[in-house]
């Protein structure tokens, strides 16, 4: 029987995808394998030694130097489809991806471990307004499901005991380091790679919308792919939520493009911006906060940070002083709209935390409008 996948088609479109661990690793090497075009990497990691006997791109060497894993994938999907065209993309969801990026995109795939990652994954999606296959793998069990906007939301699925336990994360790293000290050996390469199987499978027939509609093909999308290794079974079951009230599901359109970069002053910017929207008074809303200094409770202490607010606690870190010290010890001064009145007008946005490709919420006297930077 033949494929009913197109293959020009998945040589055009545009793929991203989100984690380049276990689960990564099997949907980039089928990828590349199914003859994609132009993909997308994401991932802020390094490759370590823990990851070599799950990860199928990765080499010892790799983990020695402490490469970083998008360039390694990168590097290892051209040797094996020299017509493929990879971008790494060396950051966290979450800050460093540009909703103009995601824009770009016909299908993302998410290999992320931590319920924070999807949402960030969903929240760009449904802005963007671009379909995502999630993957969640645990020993020996897999799951996958398919969210499209208008039909089916990751956020509405957690409820309220979910969306209070987004900020818990407990990477696969870990995960197999505590069970290797308790004498378990970890088998999440068998289960990446059926789970990594379905969701490429699940991301191509988001490629042929005709086939969907048709029926030929069938959408996992309001459903969920289970797997389980340990008895041999699997399951597909119902799991479909769309609340109208979700914030997370406001679209953001539509949206205008602007020569503004992220290497722009947030002086420059202002006024760009002023003149393309012809408005004397413009306010921007970056996705973070800017933390210019970090006061202690307990005394006068400060400390100018000068960072973004995801970024404080690592500078902290660095100082013998501050090292230690719970954020509920400490006041801190942040900025989170930059209009006329920001006194640090000379800084880029990119140095606000602001990344390439953004697109940002930016409110006028009349209105708010959505600005894509170049």
């Amino acid at each position: 029987m033949n494929s009913p996948f197109c293959a020009d088609r998945i040589a055009s479109a545009n793929i991203m995808v989100v984690g380049c661990g276990a689960l990564g690793n099997e949907v980039l090497k089928n990828l590349a394998l199914m003859g994609a075009g132009h993909v997308w990497a994401v991932d802020f990691d390094r490759v370590e030694t823990g990851n070599l006997s799950r990860s199928v791109l990765f080499r010892k060497e790799d983990a020695l130097e402490g490469r970083f894993k998008v360039e390694v994938a990168a590097e290892r999907l051209r040797g094996m489809n020299p017509t493929i065209e990879v971008t790494p993309v060396r950051g966290d969801i979450a800050f460093d991806v540009g909703l103009g990026l995601i824009r770009k995109m016909d299908v993302v795939i998410g290999c992320v471990d931590n319920r924070w990652a999807r949402y960030c994954i969903n929240r760009l999606c449904m802005r963007a307004g671009v379909p995502w296959v999630d993957g969640g793998i645990s020993y020996l069990e897999g799951t996958v499901r398919v969210f499209i906007p208008g039909k089916n939301c990751y956020a509405c699925q957690l409820g309220p005991e979910g969306l209070k336990d987004l900020a818990r994360r407990m990477p696969c790293s870990g995960i197999i380091r505590r069970d290797e000290q308790a004498g378990k050996a970890p088998t999440s390469s068998i289960i990446a790679s059926v789970t990594g199987a379905v969701q490429v499978q699940e991301a191509l027939k988001l490629l042929h919308p005709e086939l969907l509609e048709s029926g030929e093909l069938t959408s996992l999308c309001g459903r969920m792919f289970c797997f389980e290794g340990e008895h041999m079974t699997t399951k597909v079951v119902s799991l479909a939520a769309y609340d109208d009230d979700c914030p997370v599901h406001d679209r953001w359109e539509p949206v205008r493009p602007t020569e503004v970069t992220a290497e722009t002053t947030v002086q420059e910017a202002l006024e760009v911006l002023k003149k393309e929207l012809g408005a004397s008074k413009i306010t921007i809303h970056p996705g973070d906060c800017f933390v210019d200094r970090v006061i202690r409770k307990d005394g006068d202490a400060s400390l100018e940070v000068m960072l973004p607010g995801r970024n404080v606690a690592e500078r902290l870190g660095k100082e013998p002083e501050w090292r230690g010290i719970p954020f509920s010890g400490l006041y801190q001064h942040e900025y989170r709209e930059i209009d006329d009145s920001f006194p640090y007008r000379s800084l880029t946005l990119g140095q606000l935390g602001i990344p390439e490709k953004e697109v940002l919420l930016v409110s006028t006297g009349s209105g708010e409008e959505y600005i894509e930077m170049k």
